[in-house]
């Protein structure tokens, strides 16, 4: 991986921030509205979480192939996620993204909230995501290579956990890691044509709130066991 410098941190022509910021009125239009979620978007560059080559597309409002069978996901989908999440959790302190991928959603949580865990099981990315999240200048934001279907235990609870991989069902383990009061945004669905932006709140030990939102695309959550 390059060495990341404030130029390229800045970008230029379709990476630059005038095209960052079209992006981000986009994003007002479709009515992400939440001004925190809107600032940090404005701010991440995105460019430099993808493949050089396909920088030109880095501002559009589509998900992009990152190898390994995964994608970088579309803003808009980043954007509502991260809204949902901070409805439900005013202030999160400690949250937990599985599916870390090309760290682009973790980097967009580490500007909001105060400490976050994330868990990637394909160990190049997992390499990838802590190199350039350091290079960034991330102090708060600890990743971990293993199996998010099962969480991060060392660090629970959660105030706040999101996955970006969809399961079939949504995982026991996930749901045990999460405090009382606590909310995770997952995309549930065996099928990319049925899954579902699934919002859960633990409201006790034993009980749970789902509701759902809107119809989404994920890749698989890859389930190592």
């Amino acid at each position: 991986m390059q060495r990341i410098t404030k130029q390229s941190i800045k970008g230029v022509g379709m990476t630059s921030q005038r095209t960052r910021d079209r992006l981000v009125d986009r994003l007002m239009q479709k009515g992400i509205s939440n001004p925190d979620v809107l600032r940090v978007m404005r701010l991440v560059p995105r460019h430099l979480f993808i493949d050089e080559a396909m920088s030109s597309r880095s501002y559009e409002d589509a998900a992009l192939p990152i190898g390994y069978g995964q994608t970088i996901s579309q803003p808009y989908i980043v954007a509502r996620m991260t809204e949902l999440l901070l409805q439900h959790v005013e202030q999160p302190e400690n949250v937990l993204e599985v599916g870390t991928g090309s760290a682009y959603q973790a980097a967009i949580l580490g500007g909001l909230v105060k400490n976050l865990h994330t868990v990637e099981v394909i160990p190049e990315l997992y390499r990838h995501s802590r190199d350039i999240l350091y290079q960034l200048g991330y102090r708060n934001i600890r990743t971990h290579l293993g199996d998010g279907s099962w969480g991060w235990q060392d660090a629970a609870p959660y105030d706040g956990i999101m996955v970006t991989a969809a399961p079939q069902e949504i995982p026991e383990a996930l749901i045990q890691q999460l405090k009382i009061g606590g909310c995770m945004i997952i995309p549930v669905g065996a099928q990319k044509d049925t899954q579902r932006l699934k919002i859960v709140i633990r409201q006790d030990e034993e009980k749970v709130k789902i509701t759902e939102s809107e119809a989404v695309l994920f890749v698989p959550l890859v389930n190592t066991q």
